[in-house]
């Protein structure tokens, strides 16, 4: 840096240092509420890492991000307002410290998850390459983030790929409360060259040696050279949050480290020895304090969220689309797996941006049903590792930076792997910033019990999903049904779980034209009856009509109805149905208890109260996991024959 350059880091540095003062002392005093986790002593780092970063480069930050974000140019009369809560902070008040963010300035966000930045990381380096602007992504993370998966996942396939992403480590020494050396058998630059990426080793308390350094890193990154590790060392001067009192620590020693890696005692001695006089300094000094002046006068002043607003900003917008005619009599008849591959090819040839990616899916995914994509979409149709949690990183990111993801889950039960990036990143993020993301990606699983696939491969977990705003859930019981809701779904601005159920892949309906979409949130009356409302969704709709057949047959007219969609859960038409019925049985794969079908009958007696001539009966499997003996399974789960002894219950009411 020459002179000019280092008296402009030492201003970004002051403010930073500034603001993290006045935010300790605001936390002291209540006027910040939740947790806080300041960066005092960390400063050079931030500064130095983005000193050379572009406006289109993007970052993730994590739960002690204020001097990332303030560093990447977010204004810090927004950063305080968002800590206070207020209308105008960066988020509206939904994020708060540890989730600040601006995706309009490349920030997509601080984190409260140790490591959840790094595959998101991952799948916005996918993007910003896809776009081939040159423009890259750096991913801060503390030295404890190197023990979670998710690290080790994003790095991976980031190495693999060759990402244009930096993993920038701000190493201070101790995860919360333990010292590294405690916590980590192995340093962190073996860590990265396990993966065959280069590791640069920074002086986190230089601003100088950090920007000279991340000048040369990002150079690298976007001239293609695949992704690289900064581990830049630093002291954290506060605990690992406000109020920690830090008894770990002891006192004499952090004292020596903090006085001897203090980034602007050294930058300002610096500056003295090159001739910069102390008046210049105090009036750089006297301007960031100046400028947090201001934003505390802006964040307290600044209006509280309005009482009213309190569940805005869950689900992005969504366009109507009505319900359209069936396919014609004359359209092709076929399997199930092959109307979703149309789908799936329908949509990447209709929108540049989709892209699919996940565990075999260029060679076909373990069904078969890819198979072909990957030639006809070269570069589009993605092989990854078996990482589920960087596969659903991968997803998050890429759809904040302007791709539509359609990502793979190979199993449903798998979910429990990578829960972290669905229910905190992808379902939350657009309600933290204030509606500022949309995640406009589809996780494309598949379930099903019937085939001895064991208690790890059977399961129906959509009421898990259910229970997540921020989610739609989608659950087709055909293939027709699936290619609109599919389409549907890749062009919805939202995170969409698609569970598909595998027994019924080879089943066979009519293939619609590529103009076909079905709502998504609008239940489907598959058969229309007087008697009885059966309410199911995926393989259970089969058993329903089944159960009508046969209940016809005795005289009892039952409708059939078939959700389609969990969240956003179609109650008019199910009320309506129940209102002219007066009966409903419930039917769902899944173990009946505290299930969708539970929230279903709690609708039935609530707003239904009035339309009930009988109790409400729920057939589901039984209450443990799926057998793996098919004697034993079939006494475990529900079929058309529980569907039929549920509806004679009702009806002898």
């Amino acid at each position: 840096m020459d002179s000019d350059e280092l008296l402009h880091a030492y201003g970004r540095m002051s403010v930073i240092r500034r603001m993290e003062e006045r935010i300790s002392t605001l936390y002291a005093q209540d006027a910040i509420p939740g947790f806080v986790h300041t960066s005092i002593g960390q400063e050079a780092c931030a500064v130095g890492a983005l000193f050379h970063a572009r406006v289109d480069d993007i970052i993730t930050s994590t739960h002690r991000g204020h001097g990332h974000v303030l560093a990447k140019g977010l204004e810090p009369r927004r950063v305080l307002a968002e800590l206070m809560g207020k209308e105008t902070g960066a988020c509206r008040g939904r994020g708060g410290s540890m989730h600040v963010a601006d995706p309009s300035l490349g920030i997509f966000g601080a984190n409260g998850i140790v490591g959840a930045g790094l595959p998101i990381a991952v799948g916005a380096a996918h993007a910003q390459r896809a776009k081939a602007a040159g423009d890259a992504v750096v991913s801060f993370f503390g030295d404890g983030a190197v023990a979670t998966g998710a690290f080790h996942e994003a790095v991976n396939l980031a190495a693999l790929w060759h990402l244009p992403v930096v993993f920038f480590c701000e190493n201070n020494g101790f995860s919360e409360f333990s010292r590294a050396e405690d916590q980590h058998p192995v340093p962190i630059p073996q860590r990265a060259l396990a993966y065959g990426i280069d590791v640069v080793q920074l002086d986190g308390a230089d601003v100088e040696a950090v920007a000279d350094g991340m000048r040369v890193v990002l150079e690298r990154v976007r001239r293609g050279e695949g992704p690289i590790l900064v581990e830049a060392s630093t002291v954290r001067v506060h605990g690992h949050y406000e109020g920690d009192q830090q008894r770990y620590r002891d006192a004499a020693t952090m004292a020596a480290e903090v006085a001897a890696a203090d980034p602007l005692t050294l930058t300002r001695v610096r500056l003295l020895a090159r001739g910069v006089s102390e008046d210049k300094l105090a009036t750089i000094e006297q301007q960031a304090l100046a400028t947090v002046d201001e934003a505390e006068e802006f964040a307290r002043a600044s209006a509280e969220p309005p009482a009213a607003s309190a569940h805005d900003f869950v689900y992005a917008p969504r366009s109507v689309t009505p319900e359209p005619a069936r396919p014609a009599a004359d359209r092709p008849v076929v399997s199930q797996s092959k109307i979703i591959r149309q789908a799936l090819g329908d949509a990447l040839d209709a929108d540049p941006s989709v892209f699919l990616a996940g565990i075999d899916v260029a060679g076909g995914n373990v069904f078969g049903l890819t198979r072909g994509l990957a030639e006809a979409h070269p570069g589009r149709v993605l092989d990854t590792p078996i990482s589920e949690s960087a596969i659903m990183g991968l997803g998050v990111g890429a759809a904040m930076a302007g791709l539509r993801p359609v990502v793979e889950l190979m199993y449903l039960d798998f979910l429990g792997v990578c829960l972290d990036q669905l229910m905190n990143q992808a379902a939350k993020l657009r309600f933290m910033t204030g509606g500022a993301v949309t995640v406009p990606m589809v996780v494309r699983t598949q379930f099903g019990s019937g085939r001895s696939s064991g208690s790890q491969h059977s399961q129906s977990l959509e009421a898990i999903l259910a229970h997540i705003p921020g989610l739609t859930v989608v659950m087709p019981s055909s293939g027709t049904d699936a290619y609109g809701l599919l389409r549907s779904a890749i062009e919805d601005d939202n995170p969409v779980v698609f569970i598909e159920h595998r027994l019924l892949y080879e089943k066979k309906s009519a293939l619609p034209d590529a103009s076909y979409r079905l709502p998504l949130g609008k239940a489907h009356v598959v058969r229309p009856g007087a008697d009885v409302t059966i309410v199911a969704w995926s393989r259970m709709v089969t058993h329903a009509l089944d159960a009508a057949e046969t209940l016809a047959a005795e005289g009892i007219d039952a409708e059939v109805i078939d959700l389609r969609t969990i969240v956003p859960l179609d109650r008019e038409t199910v009320l309506e149905s129940f209102a002219r019925t007066n009966r409903m049985v419930i039917a769902q794969e899944a173990v009946t208890d505290f299930g969708v079908g539970a929230e279903l009958a709690a609708m039935a007696v609530g707003p239904g109260f009035w339309s009930l001539d009988a109790p409400v009966v729920r057939v589901g499997a039984s209450y443990s996991p799926a057998p793996y003996a098919p004697v034993l399974e079939r006494v475990w789960e529900a079929g058309a024959a529980d569907i039929v002894a549920a509806a004679r219950e009702v009806m002898a009411c």
